[in-house]
């Protein structure tokens, strides 16, 4: 899809694109790194932690966002170019989330392979909703179509253009390791039979999160299953599993919008009515707003070490600091909040 850079992008792409023209490349893409791993370049820090469970030792990873840092409105620095412009391989989300990307791997001159972790992967597009009148009608785990059912989400607000966060759905993220680990494998001096073999073994633990995730969600019935998010990230997870998206604090795919009067009064009144018990914050975002929410419902806010990982992972040391320990504190966090305790973790994600 055609991508508009934002007026911050171009000058900071223009600046380090001269910066990396004055120092010089020492190296150049397609030949790996001496000691002879691959040079692997991952956009987003889901992307990063998925790069590097796949490729272990056998690569150089570079990851471009760091936690708390949004992919909406992120802008390459000197040093991003300069590892864009050495990688043999760059990974991408996809799914029109790195809008920033095109103007980037051009000041770059990045000439290796991309991967696009979203190629295989039923993506949802943008819809036009009325609060709290529609909700997800797959309660059955099937391992591939709770990917191709209608996505309907609770709320009026047009969302258009696709909704690139994939990762949220731990059974879509099967499908992305799986394309991240092929490319790897591909790469010019990579060693295809160890990274196949650790593809393997993380699809594996992938699936056991997906498993977990579904049995520990199950538990409740599913009109029951209402929740309310700070900007619209979960319409992965919330299609597969059952769950009726109430709204969002911020009705935007980007967690840069600002919700208007208008907005939150329509949100704090599907609350009330469709019987929500909480409001979800997350990690990377201001949970003044929707504290204001909450309070204004009458329900709780979770915030603080209590909030969602959605558009970033966590810093190290923290639940989220892994893309299957965000999942874990994530679906916990919600299953708590109808009530009820999430099942315990397989020997596997213990």
């Amino acid at each position: 899809m055609p991508r508009t850079p934002s007026r911050l992008v171009l000058p900071v792409v223009a600046i380090a694109a001269s910066a990396i023209a004055l120092a010089g490349c020492s190296t150049s893409a397609g030949a790996g790194t001496d000691d002879g791993t691959i040079r692997v370049v991952a956009t987003t820090t889901q992307m990063g932690d998925v790069v590097r469970e796949i490729a272990g030792d056998d690569a150089q990873v570079t990851q471009l966002l760091q936690p708390g840092q949004s992919a909406h409105s992120y802008d390459p620095t000197p040093e991003a170019l300069t590892a864009l412009a050495n990688a043999d391989v760059l990974v991408i989300n996809g799914a029109g989330l790195e809008e920033w990307l095109d103007d980037t791997i051009e000041a770059s001159g990045f000439d290796g392979e991309l991967v696009d972790a979203s190629a295989d992967v039923h993506l949802h597009e943008g819809e036009a909703h009325d609060h709290g009148d529609e909700t997800h009608g797959d309660e059955e785990h099937a391992d591939e179509e709770h990917a191709d059912e209608a996505h309907a989400e609770g709320d009026d607000h047009d969302h258009g253009g696709t909704d690139p966060h994939v990762w949220s759905d731990p059974h879509q993220v099967v499908h992305m390791a799986e394309t991240i680990g092929a490319g790897l494998a591909a790469a010019d001096g990579a060693d295809a039979a160890a990274i196949e073999a650790s593809t393997a073994d993380y699809v594996a633990q992938l699936e056991a999160l997906d498993e977990w995730v579904h049995a520990s969600i199950e538990q409740v019935p599913a009109e029951q299953r209402l929740l309310v998010t700070n900007h619209d990230t979960f319409s992965y997870l919330a299609e597969a599993t059952g769950i009726t998206i109430v709204g969002s604090v911020m009705p935007s795919f980007d967690d840069n919008a600002e919700p208007s009067a208008a907005d939150i009064d329509a949100l704090v009144a599907a609350i009330r009515e469709s019987g929500a018990r909480a409001v979800f914050s997350e990690t990377s975002i201001d949970p003044q707003i929707a504290e204001t929410i909450a309070s204004e419902a009458g329900v709780e806010v979770y915030s603080g070490e209590d909030a969602l990982y959605a558009d970033s992972l966590g810093a190290a040391g923290t639940p989220g600091e892994t893309y299957v320990g965000s999942v874990i504190h994530n679906v916990t966090l919600i299953v708590e909040s109808w009530g009820v305790e999430p099942l315990p973790l397989p020997d596997s994600l213990a």
